[in-house]
């Protein structure tokens, strides 16, 4: 396994500029923009609200303490960060979806002191809300999952598929906060009752979603992650999700490599042409066997958990931003095929359930983990972030259910 990629050639000097860049959450996504940036020699400073391992990363220029949900919390703290540290034109980077909507909302108000390529609230609300996602795609002619709108648990009655179901939020911060899960299974029309009625509990009852479970493992998961100005792609690059950790509704990717599908890569990028996207975004499809068509799942409007692959496969998604911002000139760069990455921390009980259920074999196992090209968090000229994800693994068992 190769520990450390070498940094994609054919970016401009980004040092130059004296610009740095805030990230906004500091866990591995946060590390890899870190290490993006902090290797080309740009200040980086990082703001978290819980011990992110990012903190201990030799790039982290400062770190910063703050709640990153609430937007009367963090737009004066970063607002007042900027004036006591000098930090205008700095670039803002998102790690979650709470901190899009504020950014998003508050694009106004930061804009005056930074650079924030997050889209205006209008067209993140799209992405943040999959009520939306759903009708803006299918008024596209892009296929989704069959999905049953409630506005109170009594319409349930109104869900005339069959099982299984997947019982998931419109909107998903406070529900994976909560719950710690992406979506609930239902295999009867019981259970389905039941789930929907505990989902009311946690958030409105009208954000709670009833879908079709597209069958299939990871070999059937793609993502497209991109970054786009207007509407046009600088940047892209396709990935197999090909395990994820929980196995069925994944909150995290732990283990993924580049393929080349232009079919799905046209689609995402329909969308995105139509919404005007500008800035990093990570869009998730599934492949349904059943009749053939690869359905829309998500769209990320921030970084996404493997967005350290592009590294190793030739686009580093954090530094062309960067260079995007400042207004300097790139080719956009291809993503070479085959390119494997992995998050040990979550792959390995992602792989021992995956044993355990025979879902694959130990020589699959060790041969994938074998070709891994890149590990998210192990670097060899970084290795404190690493050990220090260790000594946490309790803590996050804890807080996030790992």
């Amino acid at each position: 396994m190769i520990h450390a990629a070498a940094l994609p050639v054919g970016l401009p000097d980004l040092a130059t500029s004296g610009v740095g860049a805030l990230v906004l959450g500091g866990d591995h996504q946060g590390l890899g923009v870190v290490r993006s940036l902090g290797r080309r020699g740009v200040p980086v400073h990082v703001v978290d609200d819980e011990v992110a391992i990012a903190r201990f990363s030799r790039w982290t220029t400062a770190t910063h303490t703050c709640d990153l949900a609430s937007a009367e919390v963090l737009v004066p703290f970063l607002l007042a960060l900027g004036r006591e540290h000098r930090l205008s034109g700095w670039v803002l980077y998102p790690t979650r979806d709470e901190t899009v909507e504020v950014l998003a909302r508050h694009r106004d108000e930061l804009t005056s002191s930074f650079r924030v390529p997050t889209p205006a609230w209008p067209t993140a609300r799209i992405a943040l809300d999959k009520r939306l996602t759903y009708r803006t795609a299918q008024s596209l002619g892009i296929a989704t999952p069959r999905t049953w709108y409630l506005s109170s648990p009594r319409d349930v009655e109104l869900v005339d598929g069959e099982p299984p179901y997947a019982v998931k939020p419109a909107i998903k911060a406070e529900f994976v906060r909560v719950t710690r899960a992406k979506a609930w299974r239902a295999d009867s029309r019981d259970e389905l009752a039941r789930l929907v009625a505990c989902a009311a509990q946690v958030v409105p009852a009208d954000e709670v979603m009833v879908q079709e479970v597209v069958p299939g493992d990871g070999q059937h998961q793609l993502s497209y992650c991109g970054l786009l100005r207007d509407g046009e792609p600088l940047a892209s690059m396709l990935v197999r999700r090909l395990r994820q950790h929980p196995h069925e509704f994944g909150r995290a990717t732990t283990y993924a490599r580049t393929v080349d599908d232009p079919e799905t890569a046209a689609v995402a990028e329909a969308l995105l042409r139509h919404l005007r996207w500008s800035g990093l975004v990570e869009v998730e499809f599934k492949h349904d066997v059943r009749d053939g068509r690869t359905k829309l799942l998500d769209v990320n409007a921030r970084t996404w958990g493997h967005h350290t692959l592009g590294q190793a496969a030739g686009v580093d998604f954090p530094s062309l931003l960067m260079a995007d911002q400042l207004g300097l000139a790139f080719d956009r760069p291809t993503a070479r095929t085959g390119v494997s990455w992995v998050r040990l921390v979550t792959d390995l009980p992602a792989v021992a359930s995956g044993l355990r259920h025979r879902r694959w074999g130990p020589r699959e196992v060790a041969t994938s983990l074998r070709e891994a090209s890149v590990e998210s968090v192990f670097v060899k000229d970084d290795p404190l972030p690493g050990l220090v994800e260790l000594a946490l693994v309790p803590y996050l068992a804890a807080t996030r259910g790992w």
